[in-house]
């Protein structure tokens, strides 16, 4: 088994003008709590030198029988488990050339940073494992505080690689550059164990169900419409304890304080009253580092905006294209505080979904890496959201650990269970019911563990502005993986048009999940097999990821 201790060490940085990727160099490397299993290590160097990424080398005989689980770089992100011979995609098609199509389609991932190869060349995110059999071999980052830790494996030259991506930093004292532990065991074994080691909060809530105004309304929401569907949660008389209210509020993105007064004439407070006096909790959706082109704060604060080479950085295609806030200017910091005083205080919210999170840290800057940025900009959040509950969503998830209460572990569901054409020719976090519920399957180690995962909607209507293309046993089968593999659970509904059958299968999703998960994995590329007990019994069940054919044995 690999031995951290054990390891190869090279740095790509640049010194007096010149680049450098070498063993040895105007640096030291400092052990503070190098063994076996650990790898503590801070460098220090000789003269002021600007760092870019540090490798770590580790020699590793691939089994052709293991599996290796990829976290993906953000909330949205593809993570699963693959096998030796699979590949990793990343920007593909249309995406690929440089130009608007890949600026924007690169702003979500990590695509500008990392390495993308051929079959049996993957990387992942903060931890990463590889299973044969029950066996798990677990590599977890101990903080993204100096660096996102990335961990490349590369079965075709038998090399495990711990990098750090380093980019925005220079420095001439010591930096304490990384911090991983290993664990080996079976699969709750060593997620118990590396959680456990982070020491992080105890939850404040262990289930949240409910609804949310996005899947079926989008951004033309308004008061008559949230009013009803609140009255018909009310009125349904189910396990919810939570309404949120998505995108559209508003009257620009970015402009969180000037509500959309035509929508919501009557302001947000008395929807948010209705649902307390109802034993609900209220959310609202923000997207607190984003501005919309067309915003008020994007023209009238331009010095407010992230800027790359003198250029406003674009933080993504939603709503026609956003800019980046830069979250380290005092008056940003100073709105952004304002706007969460106002929501908590003012309309009196209990909860935040925060959204497109990972642009806090898109371009490193102020001498910061991205996994620095990350992190600070989630201290920030905490700090403004004082003992709130916050929903984190679009987030890269280490930086995320011990600052939010829930966690979007998967990309959005798309209104039709086949991907759409688009879905082959973007990344890897573009939005799909398929890769939804793969991720929901292959980031269940979260779930209570570090926050409450949110697996995104199910969808049980047949009506609405924007009516699922789902059979009722697709339906069947997405509610089916939220239930089990997700602790937040939320339709878009308006409930009062159920049916018997619907409300029936409402209660029953909503309710937390009463068996234990045993086993996942792809059986092929077509097929997720799925082992848990329930009531004292094991089942099995098989699924098709591109029909949602399912079947279910004892």
């Amino acid at each position: 088994m690999l031995k951290l201790s054990n390891f190869k060490f090279k740095l790509e940085y640049v010194s007096k003008g010149k680049k450098h990727f070498a063993e040895n160099g105007p640096f030291t490397l400092n052990a503070i709590d190098v063994s076996d299993d650990r790898l503590k290590v801070s460098i220090f160097p000789k003269e002021k030198i600007e760092l870019k990424r540090a490798v770590f080398e580790y020699d590793f005989e691939f089994d052709l029988l293991d599996k290796i689980f990829v976290n993906g770089y953000q909330s949205w992100t593809t993570s699963r488990e693959y096998a030796v011979s699979d590949k990793q995609l990343g920007l593909r098609n249309i995406a690929r050339p440089k130009g608007i199509i890949r600026a924007f389609a690169a702003t979500c991932g990590d695509y500008d940073f990392t390495r993308y190869g051929g079959r049996g060349f993957f990387h992942s995110f903060t931890y990463g494992y590889i299973r044969n059999n029950e066996d798990v071999f677990l590599i977890g980052s101990m903080s993204e505080r100096s660096g996102y830790t990335i961990i490349y494996y590369d079965v075709k030259n038998q090399k495990i690689l711990i990098e750090k991506d380093l980019e925005g930093l220079t420095i001439d004292t010591e930096y304490k550059l990384i911090d991983v532990r290993s664990f080996v065991g079976g699969y709750d074994e060593v997620f118990d164990a590396y959680f456990a080691e982070l020491k992080l909060p105890k939850l404040k809530v262990d289930h949240l169900a409910g609804y949310t105004s996005w899947y079926n309304y989008f951004q033309q929401i308004d008061e008559k419409i949230i009013t009803r569907d609140l009255d018909a949660l009310i009125a349904c008389k189910s396990q919810a304890n939570i309404f949120q209210i998505d995108d559209g509020y508003e009257s620009k993105v970015g402009d969180w304080l000037e509500l959309d007064k035509k929508k919501f004439p009557s302001g947000l407070r008395q929807i948010s009253d209705k649902a307390h006096a109802n034993n609900l909790m209220a959310g609202l959706w923000v997207a607190p580092f984003s501005a919309e082109f067309k915003s008020k704060t994007a023209k009238e604060h331009p010095e407010w905006l992230v800027r790359k080479n003198g250029k406003k950085v674009i933080g993504g295609f939603a709503w026609g294209g956003f800019y980046i806030i830069d979250f380290e200017i005092p008056e940003v910091r100073e709105y952004i505080k304002k706007v969460f005083d106002t929501v908590f205080d003012e309309w009196a919210f209990d909860m935040v979904k925060l959204d497109f999170l990972y642009s806090a840290c898109y371009v490193p800057r102020n001498n910061k890496t991205r996994g620095q940025l990350m992190c600070e900009a989630m201290d920030f959040l905490r700090e403004c959201c004082r003992d709130k509950l916050i929903l984190g969503c679009g987030v890269p998830l280490g930086p995320s650990f011990g600052k939010v209460d829930a966690c979007r572990i998967s990309c959005d569901v798309e209104l039709s269970f086949k991907d759409k054409f688009y879905t082959k020719c973007t990344n890897q976090e573009v939005i799909s019911a398929k890769n939804a519920m793969n991720n929901s399957i292959f980031r269940r180690h979260l779930n209570h563990r570090v926050f409450l995962n949110d697996p995104d909607v199910f969808f049980l209507r047949d009506d609405g502005k924007k009516v699922p293309k789902f059979t009722w046993d697709q339906k069947m089968l997405l509610a089916t993986v939220n239930n089990m593999f997700g602790s937040v659970l939320f339709v878009s509904d308006n409930i009062a048009n159920y049916d018997n059958l619907k409300l029936q299968k409402l209660y029953e999703t909503f309710k937390p999940f009463d068996g234990k998960i045993k086993m996942c994995e792809y059986v092929d590329s077509k097929h997720i097999k799925i082992d848990y007990n329930q009531a004292g019994v094991d089942y099995s069940m098989i699924y098709n990821i591109f029909t949602g054919d399912s079947k279910i044995t004892k």
